[in-house]
């Protein structure tokens, strides 16, 4: 079993030492790719900002391809295999399927890639996984949302993608849940794609489905911007709240949102999540490979009481 290391990292590590020389002057630039599940997703678009950024600290000529795989494991295959044949330095991958894209992984690491998972798991042979303390989160907006009920109260989760990072989220909040027999979760499997569009058409089956509703778990915050969408156009406001993972900048707009159902979020860092994975995928290179595999950065409860003093995710500024 992989050894759990929990790290707050600094950004001040990529302009250190380990990095200051670069590549070494006549040799080919630094090649990165990664493939993230969504860039319309403000939060893979800042892991990719996150990883052009690290590459550029380490070389400033280096070559970086971002994709997105849209969730899609042939898609995603497809890119790997791409990036073997360019023969890329570097692959960050936020995998679409943690079992399924484990052939790609292995034709990576037998072509002398370094491949670093980033935000969720993937199988294969990867040099280490670099994610949040999902589980963490989950336990975090479990812990709330029985918080403000009192323990007593119908819940609903809306799922996503079968990711690790879905997964452990949602765990990690029935385990609370389970701790408490007057909460009742009236549905955990609705797979909203991780997305506005998909929180919107899950949130409005489940008010069709259930007449009492009185708190939603969203598997990251596009998901609960979408079912606070939903509750609006229902007419069901002042009923149920929303409680997301990820402290994106539409959630603290939300936050911030007298009217909105939607008042609180784990919050994640992306940026550092991807520096730190090009970072560790740098040191690999090296023949310094990470102490420990798996390295996860801890989230923080975002609030309407402490919105005020969040500065958001780390700047790429």
């Amino acid at each position: 079993m992989r050894k759990i290391l929990f790290v707050l990292v600094s950004l001040s590590l990529l302009t250190g030492a380990a990095f200051a020389s670069g590549q070494g002057e006549g040799e080919q630039p630094l090649q990165v790719a990664a493939t993230f599940g969504d860039l319309g997703n403000p939060f893979f678009y800042t892991m990719g900002q996150g990883v052009e950024d690290a590459a550029k600290a380490i070389d400033p000529n280096a070559e970086v391809t971002i994709v997105s795989s849209g969730y899609d494991l042939n898609t995603q295959t497809g890119q790997m295999d791409t990036f073997v044949s360019a023969g890329v330095d570097i692959i960050v991958i936020n995998a679409a399927d943690t079992a399924g894209i484990a052939p790609a992984v292995r034709r990576a690491k037998e072509a002398g890639i370094v491949v670093v998972a980033a935000d969720v798991n993937a199988d294969g042979g990867v040099d280490a996984t670099v994610t949040s303390n999902n589980y963490g989160a989950g336990t975090q907006a479990g812990e709330y949302i029985v918080e403000q009920l009192g323990g007593q109260g119908n819940v609903v989760i809306v799922n996503g993608p079968p990711v690790s990072a879905v997964i452990d989220r949602v765990q990690g909040a029935k385990d609370v849940f389970a701790e408490y027999p007057g909460i009742n979760i009236l549905s955990e499997n609705q797979n909203a794609g991780g997305n506005r569009e998909g929180g919107l058409r899950v949130m409005s089956d489940l008010l069709t489905a259930f007449e009492e509703i009185d708190a939603v778990f969203a598997i990251n915050d596009p998901t609960g911007i979408g079912a606070d969408l939903a509750i609006r156009q229902a007419q069901r406001t002042g009923e149920m709240f929303i409680v997301g993972v990820d402290g994106a900048p539409d959630a603290v707009v939300a936050l911030n949102d007298s009217e909105s159902e939607f008042v609180a979020t784990p919050s994640q860092d992306p940026y550092t999540m991807a520096t730190r994975a090009v970072e560790v995928g740098y040191q690999v290179m090296q023949g310094n490979p990470p102490a420990e595999e798996l390295i996860l950065i801890p989230t923080s409860l975002i609030t309407r009481d402490n919105v005020d003093s969040y500065e958001g995710w780390t700047s790429p500024e």
